[in-house]
């Protein structure tokens, strides 16, 4: 059976169970399904706040899903086998949640997004899919010409994209350009009035996201700081996690929006907290990605195989799904972005300036990041963060 590119889903873990056991059932008949990436992306969450078109057209799929099912148990013994498992009862639960999902239809919410770069378009197109009207800017226009083509709505200015929303995200490169989109003429700031939301999910310093709050609670609207954990394929897949902070009535309510372009989400308090939780997270991950590059040239000079470290590493305590993901790359040299090395020089700066500030030691990151700076002098930056390997591949002679 074939299902609609546009099907949505119900919510992420019925549909991930749901999916995922059409994908078995159909994989084991050998009938024409998509892979079970595929079923994954099909299922993405479905946004309480869809359209009327939108859930008209997800009840009439699952119902179709829920005949094929039923098609299934009568033609097939595996189906009857499977009876009783979880997998198979949320399946069969996709008929009964359809009257649940037209009491809710018709939502009027609408959506700004600022920033359509390596994770903000990405995360804007789930948006899209899952039927919320988006209004988008960037500084470089043509970068929103994907958004365009998949139904947003394009500003001349950030201004006009927070006039246009009722939450407005943001994801933009470093402290800097977060505080300028936001306070400049034009910016945020001079479009916000009581009772509109701004989600800044880029990476900042606490004292940059307190800045940009006070601006924008002082024209009357609410701050969210919720900076996200998870690069680009994330982005994709729907997969972030979002460290949330500030005003908690606005995190409840972009909470099924958060949901649709992530996994998970915390609250963690006052504004300030989820960029500190953020700059922990990615201190322990360039930590770990240099130490990790250590490992793989000490294999390499010891004539060890590197594939061989990699599944020795795969097996043991120290297993990483980073380490999984970017090791083969990282062997054969090839380092396409899905986050620049200079977002993680620039993450481990602020740690480290964290560190300063609580006058906590970080002597382990302190040295990861002697290694990202050199990676940045040798024109590294634009490359994924993984090419911080390709300095210990230099000589020391070599290296400025």
């Amino acid at each position: 059976p074939s299902f609609p590119a546009g099907f949505v889903g119900l919510s992420r873990h019925k549909m991930s169970f749901a999916m995922i056991s059409l994908s078995c059932l159909a994989t084991q008949q050998q009938d024409s399904f998509a892979t079970l990436r595929e079923a994954q992306r099909i299922g993405k969450t479905w946004a309480p706040c869809a359209p009327t078109r939108e859930v008209g057209a997800l009840r009439n799929q699952c119902k179709e899903v829920a005949r094929l099912v039923n098609k299934w148990d009568r033609k097939h013994e595996m189906c009857k086998m499977r009876k009783g498992t979880r997998t198979y009862d949320s399946v069969r639960s996709i008929g009964l949640t359809v009257d649940a999902i037209a009491a809710v239809e018709g939502s009027s919410m609408k959506v700004g997004f600022i920033g359509q770069g390596i994770m903000g378009r990405p995360m804007c197109l789930n948006l899209l899919q899952a039927g919320y009207e988006v209004t988008v800017w960037n500084r470089s226009t043509d970068k929103c010409k994907a958004a365009v083509e998949a139904g947003a709505n394009v500003a001349t200015t950030a201004r006009e994209v927070v006039e246009a929303s009722d939450i407005t995200f943001a994801m933009l490169s470093d402290p800097e350009a977060a505080l300028e989109v936001a306070t400049m003429e034009d910016g945020v700031v001079s479009g916000m009035s009581a009772g509109k939301g701004y989600v800044d999910v880029s990476t900042v310093d606490a004292a940059t996201a307190v800045t940009i709050a006070n601006a924008v609670t002082a024209k009357g609207g609410r701050f969210l700081e919720a900076p996200v954990s998870g690069s680009k394929k994330p982005a994709e897949d729907g997969a972030l996690i979002f460290l949330a902070a500030g005003d908690e009535g606005l995190f409840q309510e972009a909470s099924p929006l958060l949901e649709v372009m992530g996994k998970a989400q915390f609250f963690l308090g006052q504004v300030g907290k989820g960029a500190e939780m953020k700059l922990v997270v990615n201190m322990v991950m360039g930590s770990m990605m240099a130490a990790f590059g250590e490992g793989l040239e000490l294999g390499k000079k010891a004539g060890l195989d590197q594939q061989q470290v990699l599944q020795v590493i795969s097996l043991g305590a120290i297993a990483s799904p980073m380490f999984a993901l970017k090791g083969p790359s990282m062997i054969e040299g090839t380092f396409q972005p899905a986050f620049p090395l200079k977002h993680q020089q620039k993450d481990l700066r602020l740690a480290l300036a964290l560190g300063d500030q609580l006058a906590q030691e970080l002597p382990v990151a302190a040295a990861a990041n002697e290694l990202y700076k050199r990676a940045q002098a040798e024109n590294l930056g634009d490359n994924d963060f993984s090419a911080v390997v390709k300095v210990l591949q230099w000589n020391t002679d070599d290296l400025p």
